[in-house]
């Protein structure tokens, strides 16, 4: 843990700062001033100057615009080695403070910064930023975290709003979609494997940064990932957070979306954003020229009458979207399982209805989301079944936990999602590390009742990393979690079963056996034990040789940068797009800003972390 989150962090408490918050706060003057100085030091690359606008425990997080790169720079020391390194290549000038954006916000009675945005230029694009200024005991606000963002390229427009197509198309637009679909008149500069939400977006991105994508679908109708899951999914995350680019949910739309209704929502995304996908096909193998590094794709497709065809493009990138999911399924081997069972096993992605298994027990291995999600709907349907919770979760309500965390930001009185996003992704990781410990303590008090009727049952409840809850659990291993949307209530109330005092010793011909000697009568056992690395399907298509350079994928590194995603991964072409909707809305531009400069070689170098 001390790796992933250093023991020397702290927030900037106004007792850590040694002051005291002063009755009366000018933000405007304070903003104002600072502004004015730090922007003219950052004109003239003068690091020295910057330096001492800032606390000594500070950071300067920042995506692409001076780094080509994810980084976070901690320490005031840190902060000015990398603009010494960086301002004479990048030379940011046109700073401009959006005056109105100037706050004084009090998260916590002990916390306080005044907040700003503001926008400039660096020699590859137009960008933004925001800082947050605390209180010192020399009565100065200084800078305690400073964010900058590229948010597009010189001379590069997206082609929306007033750059849409202003010519009226008559009886033309079927025949033509047709060809850019086949590519018979322009080949893609980038093929996208995978249609889920991650491949729609990067999709759409290059789309609209004009460059030619082809998305490279299995199954036979986009959206058929959620399809396909179990009948009770549905997103635990709000439809405010899970806005996608260019097309927002509707005001109609329910604040949890039923994964049917997303799957259908993704085609007509599709449809409507005129995205090249090739569905009922798949990216066979992937090689890459090792002086060139351009990528020959092998691609074969099932085309409309049955028949096979075969198509090999040669692309300079090839980014894989298969999301966790795109990975074997995860299934635990026990003696017996195979050769002695003599009922069911079946991993939860092949799962479907709890109808399929009615006058049956079940038992399903694993404590987390699709469990819960798994084991609910089988008591919905009267149907004995066991939850076998093999390690500590954390529990956080939706009802409470989403409200705490998100509501600033992503709620129906929230900001524009834009504008929140990059509030969101101003906090470094190991700042926000620390203030979800505290947050996770507020939702667990709101989530009492809830807690204490668990414990009392014997559930085991985890509090991630550190105390810090869910968002760490997220970005470190993807699970761990259960946002809870009434499943809680069923295990507490002892409707659903639980089990977790031993380890699976063997299956014996009509259920589990435990090392403690115990057993669970059963017909039918479900492993909700997720999925292998997102590595597998890549070795599958690019093979191991390749595979074996690419970097992490996925967790935080030293910095508290999520490791290999949106970004180079280490092998040059190949990148890797995954996350929720919200984390695939925000960094699909990134990565299409990336892939767009390397293709008008305006890319520059990475001033990427020493491993």
């Amino acid at each position: 843990m001390a790796a992933i989150f250093p023991t020397n962090i702290t927030l900037p408490t106004l007792d850590c700062l040694g002051v005291r918050l002063p009755a009366s706060v000018d933000v405007q003057a304070i903003g104002r001033s600072w502004f004015s100085v730090f922007s003219v030091a950052l004109a003239n690359q003068d690091a020295g100057a910057l330096v001492v606008l800032f606390v000594d425990d500070s950071y300067w997080r920042d995506m692409l615009s001076l780094t080509w790169d994810y980084r976070t720079f901690h320490t005031a020391a840190d902060i000015k080695t990398f603009l010494s390194d960086q301002l004479s290549i990048m030379k940011p000038t046109s700073l401009l403070l959006n005056q109105s954006s100037l706050v004084l916000e009090r998260p916590y009675d002990d916390l306080a910064w005044v907040q700003g945005f503001f926008s400039f230029e660096s020699s590859i694009g137009p960008a933004s930023g925001i800082f947050r200024l605390v209180p010192t005991r020399d009565g100065a606000w200084k800078a305690h975290t400073v964010f900058t963002l590229l948010e597009g390229l010189k001379g590069v427009n997206e082609f929306t709003g007033p750059r849409r197509d202003p010519e009226p198309n008559h009886g033309l637009w079927i025949e033509k979609r047709r060809r850019e679909v086949e590519c018979e008149d322009e080949a893609p500069r980038a093929i996208i494997v995978g249609g889920g939400q991650s491949g729609l977006e990067i999709a759409a991105r290059l789309k609209y940064l004009g460059v030619k994508s082809l998305v490279i679908e299995r199954q036979d109708r986009v959206g058929n990932q959620w399809r396909g899951r179990y009948e009770a999914l549905c997103l635990h995350d709000p439809v405010w957070y899970d806005h996608m680019p260019y097309i927002p949910f509707p005001t109609t739309w329910p604040t949890f979306t039923p994964a049917v209704k997303l799957a259908d929502w993704m085609e007509n995304y599709a449809h409507s954003l005129e995205l090249n996908v090739w569905t009922s096909s798949e990216v066979t193998s992937v090689e890459q020229d090792g002086e060139t590094k351009i990528w020959t794709v092998y691609i074969t497709r099932q085309l409309k009458d049955g028949s096979i065809a075969n198509r090999v493009f040669k692309v300079r990138h090839v980014v894989f979207a298969v999301g966790w999911s795109g990975g074997s399924p995860r299934i635990p081997k026990y003696p017996g399982q195979d050769d002695v069972f003599k009922g069911q096993v079946l991993h939860s992605s092949q799962h479907k209805s709890a109808r399929d298994h009615i006058g049956k027990k079940v038992v399903v291995v694993g404590a987390c989301t699709s469990s819960h999600d798994i084991c609910a709907d089988y008591y919905l349907h009267g149907i004995d079944v066991t939850m076998y919770q093999r390690s500590e979760t954390y529990i956080m309500s939706t009802k409470n936990g989403l409200r705490i965390l998100l509501d600033d930001l992503y709620s129906e009185h929230a900001p524009p999602t834009d504008v929140a996003d990059r509030i969101f992704a101003s906090f470094p990781n190991h700042q926000m590390h620390l203030i979800h410990k505290r947050k996770t303590q507020e939702i667990a008090e709101a989530d009492k009742e809830t807690l204490e009727g668990l414990e009392k049952r014997g559930f085991r409840l985890g509090w991630g990393h550190d105390g810090s809850g869910f968002l760490m659990l997220a970005w470190t291993k993807s699970g761990g979690y259960y946002l809870d949307v009434g499943t809680s209530k069923l295990i507490a109330d002892g409707k659903i079963k639980l089990k977790n005092d031993s380890p699976i010793e063997r299956f014996d011909e009509n259920g589990l056996m435990f090392e403690n000697g115990t057993r669970l009568d059963c017909d039918v056992v479900i492993f909700a034990t997720g999925y292998t690395n997102v590595k597998d399907p890549m070795t599958r298509i690019a093979g191991p040789d390749i595979v074996k350079k690419v970097k992490q994928i996925w967790g935080l590194n030293k910095e508290g940068e999520i490791n290999g995603a949106w970004r180079d991964t280490g092998m040059p072409g190949l990148y890797v797009m995954m996350g929720n909707l919200a984390l695939c809305r925000f960094n699909s531009k990134l990565l299409a800003l990336q892939i767009r400069a390397i293709e008008d070689g305006t890319f520059g170098e990475r001033y990427s972390a020493k491993e």
